[in-house]
């Protein structure tokens, strides 16, 4: 985009609609005269009188534990300059967007419209009853010193100042990983910062805790290096006065390992860059232009690492991988302050993230690409959702270990929580993934080769889901299962299978099995394997066509009793609710008795997750107004339901908003006997179910997981074209637990008044 295009649509997007970013929305029902009663008086006086009582349930009764103030005077607006704190505004609340969509932190920005540092401090030392931090903001240097010190000693809430240690904890973790990746110690390197503002103290700070020698560093400021012979040095760059002839960057830069760029565009020269040592790890920081670009270092040096601050560069340093995930972490141990172990910690966290397997997620987010760890990928992109439950648990961990924490967290119970929230999918399917990491069984992965089969399956070890079972090309899964202990995982080659008497029997038995060289389909392999119970279950996980590989598993893995067809159930995650579809991909026609049937199947697998089942037979009109055939078959399959099933609730037949919202819809159907909306939709076509549950995941912006196989004998599964990782993962464990869970859980009754009508009675 040009500058014209940036400076329209920037303008267009914060004056659309509402103006502004943020808004206030309530967390309380405010319906009735009741709720605003107990909003407002007479009832708000209770909890008033609790927290004078009780000053720490102000956490228990208000937003106080959830809520940060972004607060800027505008001195220093972005690299743009001191704008006054009016101005600062929509950055502000920018800030305040990130916060809540990164961490789910709510925000109040404020602007304090003076530079004087007393009256600045005052101004915000007094707002510690309504916040449970603060971020400062947008501050020059060196001001910014002194009021977060002052504000740090008067306050016992978080204070930080991201312009300085949010920088410095993004580029600690790409430091930590660039020296490694180059083979060279933290202790014996030189680093040269040029920029001795707020950002670059900071910088120069972190590096020093994290393992650089305070010798070994060199910081520049405008006047060149900071030496013990100036005389022009304040409070805070004093530290940093080292003895050394450099007087310039370029004579700094003679035979120096590591570059800080938080200056001005092209402050880096070419041939300075050629006059640091082997490997050069340069962080060109300065926004929007870099103090040299990668595509001029990378003419300069061959063997330069990058970093900037840009988004369409390599190694982005952005500071939205700390804050939110910092404060996160803060705020759940109501901690008293952010110190140096928790910004360190957070660093630490950063790193190691940036080693582990990238979801798909992450490559979906930037068009696609694939990241791994290496020169080009030093650090975490800041659209990866593990970042909440790798930084804020490490900041949690750190603040109870230094004693600034006033709750104490079970670490791995919080990071379980913190990581519901950033995929939404597991906390449908937590009970599934314990039972899975309980019994550690056998999955069977077939196209085991393939990128992302690989990808699940180091998944599904570091999860401790399952011990994978990958079929296919030995040599190849092998090379791409490095880093993993070959007792973590099987390689069954199709060229050389099992020597089960009972497998080559039944492969005997299918002349379809045979490739071209006399070799079993890996798919064939794998189904059979199975049905035979070689293995606990099988995925089919590579991203392949749904009718390339379902075929197998349905030819191959035998149904259960009882049972007509197998349906496939989709699992819709929305941001308040749960709701099952079914069949959404196998049954085009179903009749009476296949929707009564799948009815069945959905209600055992829901129970199965720990889910009260409430199905709704779903038609095009309401119990009984119309005569239609497809009516009938929908009224017929809901009574064949009620008699085969009568621990089940039920409802039908009906359309689909009764069923999802019967509150609003109490003329038709009568709270006491149908309070709560159901959560399994039987449809009565695949053409209904199918248009469904894509309407849904695209409008209410859902996320969709599955479809499950319900129906076999033993448990399969067939991942759709362009799941995640993550996906293929929760199936996994889904796959593995749902036969164990189905036949420990059972379906408990609801007890429910006898009805004549359209509802299923107990």
């Amino acid at each position: 985009m040009t500058d014209f295009d940036v400076y329209k649509a920037s303008l267009e997007y914060h004056a659309k609609g509402r103006p502004g970013k943020i808004s206030v929305v309530p967390t309380k029902p405010t319906l009735t005269q009741r709720d605003l009663s107990l909003a407002y008086s007479p009832g708000v006086a209770e909890p008033c009188r609790e927290i004078a009582r009780q000053p720490n349930d102000a956490y228990r009764y208000t937003s106080k534990g959830n809520l940060v103030a972004v607060i800027s005077n505008g001195t220093a607006i972005l690299g743009i300059g001191n704008l006054g704190a009016l101005a600062s505004k929509p950055v502000m609340e920018g800030k305040g967007v990130l916060f809540k969509r990164f961490a789910d932190i709510d925000v109040f920005d404020i602007e304090v419209a003076t530079e004087d540092i007393d009256a600045f401090v005052e101004a915000v030392a007094l707002l510690e009853p309504t916040f449970g931090g603060i971020n400062l903001e947008d501050i020059k240097a060196p001001e910014c010193f002194v009021i977060e010190r002052r504000l740090k000693e008067r306050m016992k809430i978080p204070v930080f100042h991201d312009d300085q240690h949010g920088t410095a904890i993004i580029s600690g973790a790409a430091l930590m990983n660039a020296a490694e990746l180059v083979n060279k110690r933290l202790s014996d390197i030189k680093l040269v910062i040029n920029g001795a503002g707020a950002a670059g103290i900071a910088c120069a700070d972190m590096a020093i805790r994290l393992g650089v020698r305070r010798e070994n560093v060199i910081l520049c400021d405008t006047k060149g290096v900071i030496h013990t012979g100036r005389t022009d040095l304040n409070e805070f760059k004093i530290p940093y006065a080292i003895e050394t002839a450099a007087r310039s960057l370029d004579d700094a830069l003679v035979g120096a390992d590591v570059f800080y760029g938080l200056s001005v565009k092209g402050a880096l020269k070419p041939e300075a860059l050629k006059r640091m040592a082997r490997d050069p790890i340069v962080f060109a920081m300065a926004n929007p232009d870099p103090e040299i670009t990668p595509d001029e270092a990378a003419t300069a040096r061959n063997d330069v690492i990058m970093a900037t601050g840009r988004s369409d560069y390599p190694n982005q340093v952005n500071n939205v991988l700390g804050f939110p995930f910092i404060f996160r972490g803060a705020l759940d141990t109501r901690a008293t302050a952010i110190n140096e172990e928790m910004k360190a910690a957070a660093s630490h966290a950063l790193a190691r993230l940036a080693k582990a397997d990238v979801p798909d997620s992450v490559s979906r987010a930037y068009g696609g690409k694939r990241f791994k760890f290496g020169r080009e990928y030093v650090i975490p992109k800041p659209f990866d959702p593990r970042v909440l439950y790798y930084v804020a648990p490490a900041v949690a961990k750190a603040a109870m270990e230094t004693g600034v924490a006033r709750v104490q967290l079970d670490l791995d119970e919080y990071r379980e929580r913190l990581r519901r929230m950033a995929e939404p999918t597991r906390a449908v399917m937590s009970v599934a993934i314990h039972k899975a990491q309980e019994l550690r069984k056998r999955l069977v992965l077939p196209d085991g080769s393939d990128a992302r089969v690989l990808a699940v399956a180091r998944q599904i070890i570091a999860d401790g889901v399952a011990k994978p079972v990958l079929v296919g090309d030995a040599p190849r899964i092998k090379d791409g299962m490095k880093g993993a202990r070959e007792d973590q995982y099987e390689i069954i080659d199709p060229r050389n299978p099992p020597q089960n008497a009972a497998l080559l029997a039944r492969w005997k038995e299918h002349s379809g099995l045979f490739a071209e060289k006399q070799e079993l389909d890996a798919y064939a392999l794998a189904a059979l394997m199975t049905d035979l119970g070689m293995v606990d279950g099988m995925l089919s996980a590579a991203d392949r066509i749904y009718r390339e590989t379902v075929p197998y598993v349905l030819k191959y893995v035998s149904r259960r009793r009882n049972t007509r067809r197998v349906i496939g159930m989709h699992i819709m995650v929305l941001k308040s609710r749960v709701i099952f579809f079914a069949d959404t991909t196998l049954t085009i026609t179903p009749d009476a008795e296949d929707l009564a049937d799948c009815a069945r199947l959905c209600a055992e697998a829901v129970s199965a997750l720990g889910i009260t089942p409430r199905v709704a037979f779903i038609s095009f009109n309401n119990f009984g107004s119309s005569a239609h055939p497809e009516a009938e078959k929908v009224r017929q399959a809901y009574e064949l339901f009620c008699s085969s099933s009568p621990g089940i609730e039920c409802i039908g037949e009906l359309q689909a908003d009764i069923a999802l919202a019967p509150g609003e819809f109490r003329n038709i159907v009568d709270a006491e006997r149908w309070p709560e909306p159901a959560n399994i939709l039987i449809f009565p076509d695949l053409d209904a179910a199918n248009a469904a549950f894509r309407l849904v995941r695209v409008t209410a912006e859902a996320t969709a997981l599955g479809p499950l196989l319900l129906g076999l004998r033993r448990p399969a599964n067939v991942m759709p074209r362009g799941s995640t990782v993550q996906d293929a993962v929760s199936m996994a464990a889904i796959t593995l637990a749902m036969p164990v869970l189905a036949s420990e859980s059972g379906l408990l009754p609801r007890v429910m008044p006898p009805e004549s009508g359209r509802l299923g009675s107990m």
